[in-house]
């Protein structure tokens, strides 16, 4: 049976982080990791993931991370295209698909493979993960 609790976890900013994600709409109200029993999604600023608990293949504690290849806006990771939504330096929580989702531009045609997120409680949020990944048959690294 999949409960219907939702857990909202609030991202962790650091000060230059903070400053630089102000014109883009980054700020504490606007950034958030919602999980319920069935489903993920990822608010940042104007951006949106959202996908099915059950699409989730593994976690993987990340950072920490450069400056300027992090804050302000969401980004898209050159190497393999991942979405990175950071509002610290120091540490996060990249999140795998067995599907990729669309996240960074209104139309769905990039989709991404992954997503990180800078949360303050990384760990938990990895912990309470694990357990789609275990129902779903994935594995979890990290």
């Amino acid at each position: 049976m999949v409960s219907d609790v939702v857990e909202v976890f609030p991202f962790r900013f650091g000060r230059a982080h903070r400053l630089l994600g102000l014109p883009f709409g980054i700020t504490p109200p606007t950034t958030w990791v919602r999980v319920s029993g069935s489903e993920f999604t990822v608010r940042f600023g104007p951006w949106c993931l959202r996908t099915g608990r059950s699409n989730i293949i593994g976690t993987g504690i990340t950072g920490p991370y450069w400056l300027l290849s992090t804050a302000g806006p969401a980004r898209v990771s050159a190497a393999d295209g991942g979405l990175t939504c950071a509002t610290n330096g120091e540490r996060g929580l990249c999140v795998r698909f067995a599907d990729p989702m669309p996240g960074i531009e209104p139309l769905g045609l990039l989709r991404h493979p992954a997503v990180t997120v800078t949360v303050a409680e990384c760990d938990r949020l990895a912990e309470l993960l694990a357990r789609s990944t275990r129902s779903s048959g994935g594995t979890r690294s990290g």
